[in-house]
């Protein structure tokens, strides 16, 4: 089926098809025929065959596909906790693919900015504690990465709340924690894995807005999603099917404002149906 919100179409379902890039800055991400299997008991599983494309800075992409698809192996790829059977993966003009365990826990602290949907907090730390936390294993702690972290959570709109730790927080004030976290090491980009998955309709579009205007700053922002109406308000869609790129679609500006209208309608009938 066509996405009705998306426009144009390249690659489909092949493995030798050219890279894909729809913006004009350098790729912070470049993946070439990145294949994956792994040997599960006495049978080989390709859970990625050949995926090429592009995230230029200030992107904003997001990964899609259904159970078995290999969008979960290439979030695991995409995020350095795993090494492709072959291809090569470059973050600027380096090939992580060629890496060490050690170089990718350097690039993982370093480069990558990560945002989960469970959040990942540390609950016996305070708000600024927890966004502090990439720099902890770099040994990079001092009065200007506090007053850093102290600038991030006010940017994400949690100035008065410093001082609170986790269990004193929502669950869209925990995401936005976890968004400030993802942004204290200045990350290539921001990886984000079904960030609005435990999150209702009226906080969802808090957070969505909140990558919205990160990506308008420059951010580039590659986002895991299950759900077409999050897809929406991205730049692009990439869509996995049994290990292969199955298409790669721009979400046009007419489309991605259309979609933010939706949700936002969406959320002032719940709220009349409430009152």
């Amino acid at each position: 089926m066509v996405d009705p919100y998306t426009v144009g179409t390249s690659n489909i379902g092949t493995t030798a098809a050219a890279p894909v890039s729809h913006a004009t800055g350098a790729p912070a991400v470049s993946i070439r025929e990145l294949k994956k299997s792994y040997v599960l008991k006495s049978e080989t599983v390709h859970a990625l065959r050949g995926v090429s494309f592009d995230v230029p800075e200030g992107d904003y992409v997001a990964i899609m596909g259904p159970s078995g698809s290999g969008k979960s192996t290439l979030l695991n790829l995409l995020g350095c906790l795993d090494k492709p059977t072959s291809g090569n993966f470059f973050l600027g003009s380096d090939d992580v693919a060629q890496m060490s365990d050690d170089e990718l826990a350097d690039i993982r602290s370093r480069r990558i900015g990560f945002v989960f949907q469970s959040y990942n907090l540390i609950q016996q730390y305070t708000v600024v504690e927890n966004i502090q936390v990439p720099l902890y294993y770099q040994g990079r702690l001092g009065p200007a990465e506090q007053k850093r972290a102290i600038d991030l959570a006010s940017s994400v709109g949690l100035a008065e709340r410093l001082d609170h730790r986790p269990m004193q927080l929502s669950g869209g004030q925990q995401q936005r924690v976890a968004i400030a976290r993802s942004l204290m090491n200045d990350p290539y980009f921001i990886l984000a894995d079904e960030a609005t998955g435990n999150l209702d309709s009226v906080t969802t579009e808090e957070i969505l807005s909140l990558f919205d205007r990160l990506n308008a700053e420059g951010r580039t922002i590659i986002m895991v999603t299950h759900e077409d109406e999050v897809a929406a308000r991205a730049k692009r869609v990439v869509r996995l099917r049994d290990g292969l790129l199955a298409s790669d679609r721009i979400n046009s500006q007419e489309s991605r404002e259309e979609a933010r209208r939706r949700q936002h309608e969406n959320i002032l009938a719940l709220a009349q149906r409430k009152l």
